[in-house]
């Protein structure tokens, strides 16, 4: 049927309109300029917005059918009381139940029920046991990439290769070298020669904020107390690249930040040129009071004695 009409419909905007007469078509020359007057454009109307679905009193009526449905899949124990039917189209019910396992507080069963056109019999569609407001559920499924924590690694872990991380962009590439070539190469590992890529800008801010944010940064509780800052220590390590003029390396092994990069400005105890104050190296004052009055001896045999034969 869709077919036919469609062709009729075709046919009629592909016939060409019928020829005007020639006399009515040719004004005539005495014939006054009549005024042509446009016409305006009706104003669109608004969109109308589609009426909700109504309710099926075939299918509302239907609630033992739902609550059968629901008791095959979880068992009669596990389906409450009806909490009411909601339509989600035309023809077309959800019923729903409370779930009365104790395991699942704030879950509700629901069985989705239709009928055909003309049709006084309610057809299943499907079950389920959803989540309510308050149910107790697992959390949002989270990316790893956004899961992972620093120190969640394990010896045996390996993470997957990053082909778009922003914090690294592509290295020099090492070239051969012919005689007569005038070109001046720099073996330096810091311009990243060897290497497939190396930190980029974006990276390099990003290291720089954590070690600055961390314990052995110069706000840290380490650096607060310190009398003198890791850039004068001795036992700190230079690094190369643009990052030597912040963060050096820790090789103090009484420090907290032994083998760890600590900022520039940072600083603790271990430092190598600070001191303690000298201690006193007078004995300590003695307990017993030798300048007392002189004490009385007393032979505590014959007590001892006296005792025992009491016994």
């Amino acid at each position: 049927m869709s077919g036919l009409f469609d062709r009729w419909m075709a046919s009629l905007t592909d016939t060409a309109p019928a020829e005007a007469d020639p006399a009515e078509a040719a004004p005539s020359a005495d014939a006054a300029p009549e005024a042509v007057e446009t016409e305006q454009a009706a104003p669109a109307r608004p969109a109308r917005r589609p009426a909700p679905p109504v309710l099926d009193t075939v299918l509302v009526d239907a609630v033992d059918v739902a609550r059968s449905a629901i008791t095959e899949v979880a068992g009669e124990s596990e389906v409450g009381a009806h909490l009411g039917a909601v339509a989600e189209g035309t023809r077309l019910v959800t019923h729903s139940f409370a779930c009365t396992n104790p395991a699942y507080r704030g879950w509700h069963w629901i069985a989705v029920l239709a009928r055909a056109p003309r049709s006084k019999k309610a057809t299943v569609c499907e079950t389920a046991l959803l989540p309510g407001a308050d149910a107790l559920v697992s959390p949002a499924w989270v990316p790893w990439e956004e899961r992972l924590e620093p120190g969640d690694m394990g010896p045996q872990d390996v993470l997957p290769r990053a082909d778009h991380d922003p914090n690294l962009e592509l290295g020099l590439e090492q070239v051969d070298v012919h005689d007569g070539d005038d070109i001046d190469q720099v073996p330096n590992f810091e311009f990243g020669l060897g290497r497939t890529r190396v930190l980029s800008r974006e990276g390099l801010s990003n290291a720089a904020k954590r070690w600055a944010n961390s314990d052995a940064g110069p706000d840290g509780e380490y650096a607060r107390k310190a009398r003198g800052q890791c850039s004068t220590c001795g036992f700190l390590l230079p690094i190369a690249g643009s990052m030597r003029t912040r963060f050096g390396v820790c090789a103090n092994k009484w420090a907290p930040f032994d083998g760890r990069i600590v900022a520039l400005d940072s600083g603790c105890g271990a430092h190598s040129e600070t001191d303690v104050p000298q201690q006193s190296q007078h004995a300590a004052q003695s307990v017993l009071d030798d300048f007392a009055d002189e004490l009385d001896l007393v032979d505590l045999a014959p007590q001892a004695q006296e005792a025992h034969s009491r016994r």
